[in-house]
């Protein structure tokens, strides 16, 4: 009998170590938080990927463990963050694979957005078919948006064609009297969606579509299309494409005498290497933006943090406040959640608000609610992006019609 009491306390004592044992490993061994990208480190989707996300990750990642890291509770300590990134060289194919490569074979604790509209449609059955929480960055959603339903772990920050530009733009364009359009399109899923959006926003305010042409990616010679677009007369002309079209669609604009009363594109003319392109001739183009420095007193602070005071340096007026304070409801949901269980941190973040950069923030049906957004459209105006709509955003007036291209140097 003292024999079986002996041994059953021994079998209790053994069972308690390894429990505790376990604990501890599990608990305090945690020492990190590993984020996984695909990301175009190089190829033609760099530019964009080093001018909007990459600035606004590299900044908050080091504040963030430069104050220790996350706090998690399941760890009773905070955890700093370490990326894992590798070059999807902006092919989709090879984003989807190393996609999968960071969740199967590194297993790493969350995944960080790639960056492109297509990516993004490509990259959110990915990261929700294996329960992992994205929000995403750079890349509209308007294909996407009736999928997210279909797709609970998914998070889109950017505001896009539908959510809310093409109709705020659209609505400050018939206010001043635009009566046609001509529209050139990048032949892939951005310049599709934004197309197809302005062919329904235009005409409720009055504007005519009077031409409309894809541009395929690897397009060198723009002088047919602006030719074609000169000769329409139309009074606004729509770029919708990467820089790799806006930037010559516009240097072709310049040569070709090409002015009309509104010249938007993007993204690209939201971004500081577009001024420092054209300099004083980008004065009153038009493109999509979501803040001004001067807007609040926290758009201040991020301005000072990110562009040292310097707002005529901010490499992305579009998408910066909306990454930053993705991130900001990223780290607040995992603090509030307590764990790094993704599905815990989902349920945080689809029905909580959020103190961020914006003000209160905070997801509808896994769209950052247009309600965040502090601005749509932007216009160059003496060396500085301002928000010209919507007018109760605005931080200058909407210039209508722009001042013409200067004239071209003597040769």
């Amino acid at each position: 009998m003292k024999n079986k009491v002996f041994t059953g306390l021994i079998m209790f004592v053994v069972v308690v170590l390894l429990a505790v044992g376990f604990y501890t490993t599990n608990t305090f061994a945690k020492d990190k938080i590993v984020v996984g990208m695909a990301r175009p480190l190089s190829g033609p989707m760099a530019t964009i990927g080093d001018s909007a996300f990459k600035p606004i990750y590299d900044t908050w990642t080091d504040e963030v463990n430069a104050q220790g890291g996350i706090y998690v509770k399941e760890y009773g300590k905070k955890l700093p963050i370490e990326l894992l990134i590798y070059d999807d060289k902006g092919d989709l194919g090879t984003m989807t694979r190393l996609t999968e490569k960071l969740i199967v074979k590194d297993k790493v604790d969350f995944l960080w957005p790639s960056c492109g509209t297509a990516f993004v449609f490509a990259q959110a059955p990915i990261a929700n078919k294996h329960g992992y929480v994205l929000i995403t960055a750079e890349g509209g959603a308007t294909h996407v948006k009736d999928m997210l339903p279909s797709l609970p772990y998914v998070f889109v920050s950017l505001s896009f064609s539908d959510w809310y530009q093409i109709p705020v733009l659209a609505e400050l364009l018939g206010e001043k009297g635009a009566k046609t359009a001509y529209i050139t399109f990048r032949a892939d899923l951005f310049g599709i969606e934004y197309s197809g959006v302005a062919g329904i926003e235009f005409p409720k305010h009055g504007i005519e579509i009077i031409g409309l042409n894809s541009v395929p990616p690897e397009t060198k010679d723009f002088a047919p299309i602006i030719k074609k677009a000169k000769a329409s007369g139309a009074d606004v002309f729509c770029a919708f494409g990467y820089p790799d079209l806006v930037l010559p669609a516009t240097g072709t604009s310049m040569a070709l005498d090409y002015n009309p009363k509104a010249w938007i594109g993007g993204p690209a003319v939201n971004f500081g290497f577009y001024h420092t392109t054209f300099g004083p001739a980008a004065e009153g183009v038009l493109g999509f933006t979501t803040f001004a420095c001067s807007q609040s007193k926290a758009a201040q602070t991020l301005c000072d943090k990110l562009y040292k005071g310097k707002p005529e340096e901010i490499n992305d007026w579009w998408g910066h406040p909306l990454y930053w304070a993705g991130l900001e409801c990223w780290k607040q949901a995992i603090e509030k959640a307590g764990t790094l269980d993704q599905k815990v941190i989902r349920e945080v973040l689809a029905t909580e608000k959020f103190n961020t950069v914006l003000g209160p923030t905070w997801f509808e049906n896994g769209l950052m609610a247009k309600e965040c957004h502090t601005g749509e459209i932007g216009q160059w105006q003496k060396g500085i992006f301002e928000v010209v709509g919507p007018t109760k955003n605005a931080t200058a007036k909407f210039v209508y019609p722009k001042s013409i291209w200067p004239a071209p140097p003597k040769k």
